[in-house]
């Protein structure tokens, strides 16, 4: 499959080419015919790397006269002698010399030529622009990156790879979910996903998941975009500027993302399969203490608090049992134990493509089991189908593209995350399991972390994804189209939690502990967009003009239910077996939207370029009066090579100035808002249902906007060998829609309406593409970008008075964090220190939180390297950025404390005149201020967690086989494999100790093509 994907991105422009070319390459082989007797008929096909035909193909036979094309197929005939030499070239790929030496049949294999910028074109969305001549900033990743990657969630596969695009990884649990933020966070209520659209369709990418329903990340941050197979994606775009997402109006503020999936592409119907598995580990594990390091300073605390006396005594030997009652010889690494497993992943891949130059079909399936690093039998499922058809008439006037994707996924994993215990189970824990191998609670002296295995939680998804684009030509510049598109997205999960799953200590049964929670959650949304676009060209002039509207729906279902008290924990799965059933959440939503869009293109010699895009949107998240908003750009560019002052023989092969301004705004607040608001609680008062407020009307709040301004640069040297684009850019966002809170007494936690606030994100992004060397057996490939973005909040009238003083500074970043100042550890008393900003002699309160930290990246990017040599290729992928967070002092600072901690808790203050970094011990028994706790919310607890990552690694060979065999290539790839940096805690870019940080992983994979 990976052979095909590389080409699929190129196949309807192939087509386009060899319409529109084929003329103008019969006009120039006719003009001079042959000039020599023909001496025999030559034939073969002419194929692209991946096996694919490629049709209209310019052959011609060196020193003669003598030229054809190749057909659809990409099959060809031409007359020529035994010594003679053909000659193959075709727009995107490069020249091809080949010496007949007497055979009568060749076969032929073009290479891409990734440096003719004029035939990259770029989704634009509602429009298609090539590289050369885009007016606004369009970031891409192609299926040839993406399928070099062992991962299983698009957003994995854009990690480092785009400037301006930020994504981070929120767990290593399969099914679990992303971060992303296109240029910065723009808004202070903390929503930042772009809009998603996959084959022309808006995809909600917010989970409807219930963090209540499990302990670890994925339970309340299910992606519903693991519903999309990378396999199965031929390019993602990224829309950054104003000129690119203008068009989209209110749902491009935070940037849009476009994925399109592969079509089917005219000729012989090819199978495409592939098989791979995957080995996943934790990549670093934490220094902790030894058994005896840590019961030597435990000991130490309790004498510090005055307590040794008492560890003699049996009668307090619950207090510290891990000092008194557990074995003080046994050492057991939980770390190992608990998430030092081995995750599998298998997948399975087919496709069937193919069709003629009118009809072109793929229909493609994936199955995939992948299982987690935890003890115990946990494992996450996905069955995918996706179809493709494509048609046109004879005529060429009429086309229609249909699309559906389903995806069914199960996950069967763990209620909690077992990261936590991990880190934090003393060293000398008893034995997991008994002798006769039931959970040990050793006398109900600890919690057995494996507990959580008694319980269950289970996720089912079904999604669905379907699209028909309908067009016709009512005349040669004018052109009718309309998308269609639904999406549907289901979500089961439940969570079981039997009396068995505690300790028996407390004394709990089925009928007074036992409970199952269950979340029914359902989005549906349909989409229509006529659009009308008329296209005219002369001879130094040329317009585009598209308009069109959208008319969209959104509805939105959820139940989560609760029942207490089952009669054994046989029944727990039989909600009718609870003695008492809970209405946790009944929730129901209908999001309407509206919009008429258009958009203007001017193009003047081939080298001024004006791009005019306006949206009105209405949307019922407001209320009347305030439902509409109008939202627009401008983009310019200059394509300074070619003009007269640059030579043709200049070093410069590509010159481009072009810049944008314009507005798009926001809605994304949630339905309903507007309007006086109350949920059912499930509990009831003396035999009443209780309504409990939610919301309050307030119809006077409206969008959200977003002004973005940039301006840019791209060069291109050596026929674009090197290109260099760079683009500096400020966004500012205003009339922020926040959640205004209120005091208790008026019944209402808050009142939504918009704040006069301004956010301003700025930066500079730098991409650069080289080709290094490049012939027929060997070429190396290089590709850079680097982003140094700046956020600071501008402007919040009343800040100080209100509830996000303690959150927010002006002229500082929305990501800033407030903490006390740590002045170390006091040589005489062995306490921790901090400023006293307020001068009231004590610690403790907000104003003394004044040391502010910021957590962003201060820069980011990626290093890629690409070398094919014959059969053999190898792609390398390297992710770096520049920040800070927190370290390991925000888990432990104490030392002493019940759990194990950091080895660097040892270099603790011992006795007066140390200036160890760390306190004294404790045990937490000593009464008086706990100043650890303090030093956990200080600048101590944040310290630089730069990285450079080997984020992939993939090397590839295929097999030489026979023309009529199948295209064999056997690869390993590695993900996450290397990460250098000077950060100690558990992963420098999910830094989290509950949660699982993301996996090295190893994949060897078979694809064959026939």
């Amino acid at each position: 499959m990976k052979q095909s994907i590389s080409c699929m991105c190129r196949g309807t422009l192939f087509m386009l080419l060899y319409v529109f070319l084929m003329p103008f390459f019969l006009i120039n082989v006719q003009a001079g015919t042959v000039l020599e007797p023909p001496q025999a008929t030559v034939s073969g096909t002419v194929t692209d790397t991946s096996g694919n035909p490629l049709a209209g193909v310019n052959l011609v036979v060196e020193s003669k006269n003598i030229g054809t094309i190749s057909d659809f197929d990409g099959s060809f005939s031409i007359n020529a002698g035994p010594t003679d030499v053909l000659i193959f070239s075709m727009v995107g790929f490069k020249s091809l010399t080949v010496p007949i030496v007497g055979r009568e049949e060749v076969i032929v294999q073009l290479e891409e030529d990734v440096t003719v910028l004029g035939e990259v074109v770029l989704n634009a969305g509602y429009y298609s622009v090539s590289e050369k001549e885009r007016t606004g900033n369009i970031a891409t990743i192609k299926a040839d990156i993406i399928e070099k990657q062992p991962v299983a969630n698009p957003l994995a596969a854009m990690q480092g790879h785009m400037s301006g695009v930020n994504i981070v990884q929120d767990t290593g649990v399969p099914g679990g979910g992303f971060s992303i933020e296109v240029r910065g966070r723009n808004f202070i209520n903390g929503v930042s996903d772009p809009l998603f659209i996959v084959d022309g369709v808006p995809f909600g990418s917010q989970s409807m998941g219930v963090a209540r329903l499990s302990n670890q990340i994925v339970g309340g941050n299910i992606s519903p975009l693991n519903a999309i197979n990378p396999n199965d994606i031929e390019s993602i775009e990224v829309l950054k500027d104003a000129d690119a997402t203008a068009i989209y109006g209110s749902r491009g503020a935070n940037g849009v993302v476009l994925i399109t999936t592969k079509k089917g592409k005219a000729g012989k119907t090819r199978f495409d399969a592939q098989l791979s598995t995957s080995l996943g580990q934790v990549s670093h594990f934490l220094d902790l203490m030894n058994t005896e390091q840590y019961l030597q300073v435990r000991r130490e605390g309790i004498s510090n608090d005055g307590y040794d006396s008492f560890l003699e005594n049996p009668a307090f030997s619950f207090y510290w049992p891990d000092l008194t009652l557990w074995d003080q010889d046994r050492y057991t690494d939980w770390q190992k134990e608990l998430i030092g497993g081995t995750a599998y992943r298998n997948n399975a891949q087919l496709s069937i493509s193919g069709g003629s130059d009118r009809t072109q079909f793929l229909v493609s399936g994936g199955y995939q089991k992948e299982t987690t690093v935890f003890p115990g039998d946990f494992r996450y499922k996905k069955a995918n189908l996706n179809s493709t058809v494509n048609h046109r008439s004879k005529d060429g006037r009429f086309g229609i593209s249909l699309s559906t994707s389903y995806t069914h996924e199960d996950n069967k994993l763990p209620t909690e995350d077992f990261t936590a215990n991990a880190y934090s189970l003393e060293p000398n824990a008893p034995e997991i399991y008994d002798e006769d191998g039931n959970l040990n609670w050793e006398n109900n002296t600890w919690d057995n972390p494996l507990a959580g295995l008694e319980e269950e939680y289970a996720a089912v998804s079904k999604t669905l994804i379907s699209n028909a684009v309908v067009s016709y030509k009512i005349m040669d510049h004018l052109e009718l189209k309309s998308s269609l598109g639904f999406t549907s997205y289901q979500l089961d999960t439940h969570r079981a939690m039997p009396s068995s799953a505690t300790n028996p200590l407390y004394g709990l049964t089925p009928q007074n502990y036992s409970y199952l929670m269950t979340n029914a959650s359902q989005r549906e949304s349909w989409i229509i967009e006529p659009q009308l676009n008329w296209k005219r060209e002369w001879d130094s002039f040329s317009v585009d003009i598209l308009m069109g509207t959208t008319f969209q729906q959104e509805t939105t279902e959820q139940l989560v239910l609760r029942g207490r008290g089952f009669p054994n924990n046989g029944l727990l799965y039989n909600l009718g077996a609870a003695q008492n059933i809970d209405i946790l959440s009944n929730a129901d939503g209908e999001y309407r939207y509206n919009a008429v869009f258009g958009r203007v293109n001017l193009k003047f010699l081939d080298r001024y370029i004006l791009n005019l895009t306006g949206r009105r949107d209405g949307s019922s998240r407001f209320g009347p009066g305030k439902q509409f908003g109008n939202f627009g750009a401008i983009g310019v560019a200059w394509l300074f090579s070619g003009e007269g002052f640059i030579g043709t023989n200049s070093l410069l092969s590509h010159g481009k100035l072009r810049g944008s301004y314009g507005t798009t705004g926001s809605d994304n607040i949630g339905d309903y808002r507007y309007l006086d608001t109350y949920t059912v609680t499930g509990n009831d008062y003396d035999g009443t249902t209780i309504l409990e407020p939610t919301g309050l009307f307030n119809p006077e709040f409206g969008w959200e906007e977003n002004r973005k301004l940039e301006m840019a640069l791209e060069l291109g040297f050596f026929k674009d060998r090197l290109l260099l684009n760079s683009s500096w850019y400020r966004n500012r966002s205003s009339n922020q829609l926040v959640g205004i809170p209120l005091a208790a007494t008026t019944g209402f936690s808050e009142l939504t309406g918009n704040f006069d606030a301004l956010v301003e994100n700025s930066g500079f992004e730098f991409d650069l593409r080289s080709v290094n060397f490049q012939s027929n057996t060997f070429t190396w490939s290089t590709t850079v970008n680097l982003t140094i973005p700046k956020n600071k909040l501008v402007e919040f009238d009343g800040l100080d008075n209100s509830t996000f003083a303690n959150r927010y500074v002006i002229g500082q970043p929305l990501s800033i964090v407030k903490l006390y100042h740590a002045l170390g550890v006091d040589p005489e008393t062995g306490q921790y220190r901090f400023e006293d900003f307020n001068g009231d002699d004590e610690i403790g309160s907000p104003e003394d939180r004044q040391w502010i930290e910021d957590l962003a990246p201060k820069f980011y990017g990626g290093l890629g390297n690409s070398i094919r040599f014959g059969n053999l290729t190898l792609d390398a992928f390297f992710q770096f950025k520049k920040q800070k967070a927190y370290n390991t002092v925000r888990f432990d600072a104490t030392p002493g404390y019940k759990g194990n901690y950091h080895v660097d808790l040892l270099d603790r203050w011992m006795e007066p005149g140390d200036t160890n970094p760390y306190q004294r011990p404790s045990a937490g028994f000593g009464g008086g201020t706990n100043l650890g706790a303090f030093q956990q919310e200080s600048n101590a607890a944040v310290s630089d967690a730069s990285f450079i990552r080997l984020r992939n690694i993939s090397l590839g060979y295929e097999l030489p086989t026979n023309e009529q065999g199948p295209d064999i290539n056997i690869y390993v790839q590695g993900q996450n494999l290397w990460t250098w940096t000077e950060y100690k805690g558990p992963d420098p870019e999910e830094p989290s100790s509950t949660r699982l940080p993301p996996l090295r992983q190893i994949t060897l994979g078979l694809q064959l093509s026939f």
